[in-house]
C-alpha cells in the first residue's frame, strides 16, 4: 500500500519542520512538499498531487479558506482533488465553518498531541469521519447558531430524498458519532451503516461526512444544543 502523500501550508516555518518530522517519521505517510501560504500552497497541490493537504487558517498573501476552496473545487482540466485538514487553534472563527462547508474534511487544533494529527491524517486520507468530534460538534453547532440556514427550500427538497432510516443516519453522523457507535444506537450491522452513510452522502450529493455535518445543521435536522 502506497504511503499517504502530505504537503504542510503554514506561514510559520517552525510549525511545518516540526510537523513534517512527526509525519515523516511514519512509515505510512510521506511528506511531499511545504508552502509558506495559500497561494504557494494551491500551486504545491497542483504540483505534487498529495492526498492530504494540512492548510493553516490565517496566513498572508491568500488564507486558508481561500487556498482550501481553489484546491477543492478547481478550475477545468484539474481532476486531483486532495482532501483538506484545516489547522486552527482554538480562537476559531467562520473560517473553519466556510472552510467544512467549501468541502474540507475537517480541522484540528495546532496544539493537539502529536498522536492527534498522526492519526487525523490517517482518518482524512481514508475519507472517514470529521476529527476532533467533541471540539467540532461544539464549534459548528456555535456558527450554526449565528447565521440563518442558506438556501432552505433546496435544503429541504435534498433532504426529502432521503429515507426515515437515512435521515436518522444523518443525524447520528451530525452528533459526531463513528459507524460503530450508530450501529450500537440503532441496533444494526456496522457494514449496513457503512452502506446507509454511502447512500446518504450519494443522495445529498456531498464529500464527505464533514459535509453532512454542515448540512444536517442548515436543515435543522439536529439543532445546534441539542443533546445527542
Amino acid at each position: 500500500m502506497s504511503p499517504i502523500r502530505v504537503i504542510i501550508v503554514d506561514d510559520q516555518a517552525m510549525v511545518r519542520a516540526g510537523f513534517a518530522a512527526l509525519l515523516s517519521a511514519q512509515a505510512d505517510i510521506d511528506v511531499v512538499g511545504e508552502a509558506p501560504d495559500g497561494r504557494q500552497g494551491v500551486a504545491l497541490a497542483r504540483a505534487t498531487h498529495p492526498d492530504v493537504v494540512l492548510m493553516d487558517v490565517r496566513m498572508p498573501e491568500m488564507d486558508g479558506l481561500a487556498a482550501a476552496r481553489e484546491i477543492l473545487d478547481p478550475p477545468a482540466g484539474v481532476v486531483h482533488r486532495p482532501k483538506v485538514l484545516m489547522l486552527t487553534t482554538f480562537d476559531v472563527d467562520d473560517y473553519v465553518y466556510e472552510a467544512l462547508r467549501a468541502g474540507a474534511s475537517g480541522f484540528l487544533l495546532k496544539d493537539a498531541p502529536p498522536a492527534d494529527l498522526i492519526g487525523a491524517v490517517r482518518v482524512v486520507a481514508a475519507g472517514e469521519a470529521l476529527l476532533a468530534p467533541s471540539v467540532t460538534r461544539r464549534l459548528i453547532a456555535d456558527f450554526a447558531a449565528q447565521r440563518p440556514a442558506p438556501r432552505r427550500g433546496a435544503v429541504s427538497l435534498r433532504l426529502n430524498g432521503l429515507t426515515p432510516r437515512e435521515t436518522e443516519v444523518l443525524e447520528l453522523i451530525a452528533r459526531g458519532l463513528s459507524n460503530q457507535e450508530i450501529a450500537g444506537r440503532l441496533v444494526l450491522a456496522e457494514q449496513t451503516v457503512k452502506t446507509h452513510v454511502g447512500r446518504v452522502l450519494a443522495k445529498l450529493g456531498l464529500r464527505d461526512r464533514a459535509q453532512a455535518v454542515i448540512f444536517a445543521y442548515e436543515a435543522e435536522v439536529v439543532r445546534p444544543g441539542n443533546p445527542g
